[in-house]
């Protein structure tokens, strides 16, 4: 593999310590207080000479937004965003190799809760905007760094918030955004692949409220509450929700196949079939840590969450509830996941009980056929020859489908260079989340490489 080298070890050092600054501000959400690493980046924003601005609901969830602006008579497209947030979710220091705060350098990786998801970017996109300005690169477009928070719990003091209130910092009607999650190598069968996020499932955070007679908990009852909680959770659990295999998946799944064979190829089509897919899915990929995330952008999913029941240990409560994450696959909504569930849910339940929507927003797609992805593709082979991208779908969300509603294109694109041993995708909201400092630094230098090859085309 290749690496441009437009960064000196001093540079790509600073870059490492900005991200340990930012690991050691606590940002877990709930409950956020994402002030400390708003401000921290907003005095590097400052630093390298953009135009900045802090902006929000509230003084302890704020927003960064700055801007790169170019020169009116060389602008020629509308801006490009390069997104991130820098909330992060919960981590248990019990269960840390390192202490989840500490910004751990132990000369390989860089350990803690944000390394990869996702203040390792705001990092690596502000450490490229850094290195535009100082080379006074004539750019075609206005490029803006936003940084918000609320991500990880639904993003509405966030990107939502930014969207709904003040579109006009984010250009109004930009065209592209460059997010997460993409640009990192899968290795596999022999092949290392850069999936790029063009896709992502819709949300249906839904909650399955249960009656029950209270009452005292010496006399037992097989139809209580909470009796019926537990036989609705294990069926959910269970479930194995019906087959809708997109476009997007489909798309996936084949640029993963064609470099590994003719029979690899030949069996993706099969896999959208409703009652081969299923079947044929576990014989093809039989190691189910690499088969869940495939099967779950091939339907919805449902899991349940958060419990709430009785507040006294011998009462039987009259009613509880659980929270169940639902993802729904493109062009499903909130009532077909519904509508699933009532199925799995009444062979247990009968009629009892009531799902209610807590937040749904649709499934968003993205098309390839753009100048951005297409130098996205030529910037990854020519530092990876061999390598492959692929349009990819994941089974969450992000900001981007926030960005949508602006009329913007969004690529999650944060490249990193991975070791063939390091599992990934364990690290998104796992214990020991870190990040391969060489990896870090050669995706630095590959995002700029990008950048300044699409800025200059326009």
């Amino acid at each position: 593999m290749n690496s441009p080298r437009r960064f000196t070890v001093a540079e790509r050092e600073g870059a490492t310590a900005l991200l340990q600054d930012l690991i050691r501000c606590d940002t877990s959400n709930p409950p956020g207080d994402e002030a400390a690493a708003i401000a921290r980046l907003a005095a590097a924003c400052r630093g390298i000479g953009l135009e900045t601005e802090i902006v929000g609901a509230c003084r302890e969830r704020p927003n960064l937004v700055a801007k790169f602006s170019a020169d009116p008579a060389r602008r020629s497209g509308r801006p490009l965003l390069l997104s991130c947030h820098v909330d992060v979710v919960p981590a248990d220091p019990a269960r840390w190799t390192h202490p989840p705060f500490s910004g751990h350098n132990d000369g390989t990786y860089l350990w803690g809760r944000g390394t990869i998801d996702m203040k390792g970017f705001a990092v690596m996109a502000l450490t490229a905007l850094g290195k535009l300005v100082a080379e006074k690169l004539p750019i075609t477009r206005d490029v803006i760094f936003v940084a918000v928070s609320d991500e990880e719990a639904g993003t509405r003091l966030g990107s939502k918030w930014l969207v709904e209130e003040r579109p006009d910092l984010l250009g109004s009607d930009p065209e592209y955004v460059l997010n997460e999650v993409g640009g990192f190598t899968v290795h596999q069968g022999g092949h290392r692949f850069y999936p790029v996020q063009v896709a992502e499932k819709g949300v249906a955070w839904l909650r399955l409220t249960l009656p029950g007679t209270p009452g005292h908990s010496s006399l037992p009852s097989s139809d209580s509450a909470v009796t019926r909680l537990a036989r609705a959770i294990d069926a959910i659990s269970a479930a194995k929700l019906p087959w809708h295999p997109g476009k997007e998946a489909m798309d996936f799944l084949l640029g993963f196949a064609r470099p590994q064979g003719r029979l690899a190829e030949k069996i993706v089509p099969l896999l959208a079939h409703p009652f081969l897919g299923p079947r044929l899915l576990p014989l093809a990929i039989r190691d189910p840590a690499r088969r869940n995330p495939i099967e779950a952008i091939l339907r919805n999913t449902a899991t349940p969450t958060c419990l709430r029941g009785g507040n006294s240990i011998n009462m039987l409560p009259g009613s509880v509830s659980v929270d169940i994450d639902g993802r729904l696959a493109p062009g499903q909504s909130a009532a077909d996941l519904i509508e699933e569930l009532h199925a799995v849910l009444r062979p247990v339940l009968g009629n009892v009980g009531e799902l209610t929507v807590l937040q749904e927003s649709e499934a968003v797609s993205f098309s390839t056929d753009t100048p951005l992805y297409r130098e996205i593709e030529r910037t990854m082979k020519s530092v990876d020859p061999e390598g492959h991208v692929v349009p990819s779908l994941i089974p969450g969300f992000t900001d981007s489908h926030n960005y949508a509603k602006l009329g913007a294109c969004c690529y999650g694109f944060y490249p990193l260079q991975l070791p063939p041993d390091l599992d990934f995708a364990a690290l998104f909201h796992g214990d020991d989340e870190r990040i391969p400092i060489e990896g870090f630094h050669w995706g630095i230098e590959t995002l700029t490489e990008m950048l300044v090859r699409f800025l200059r085309a326009g």
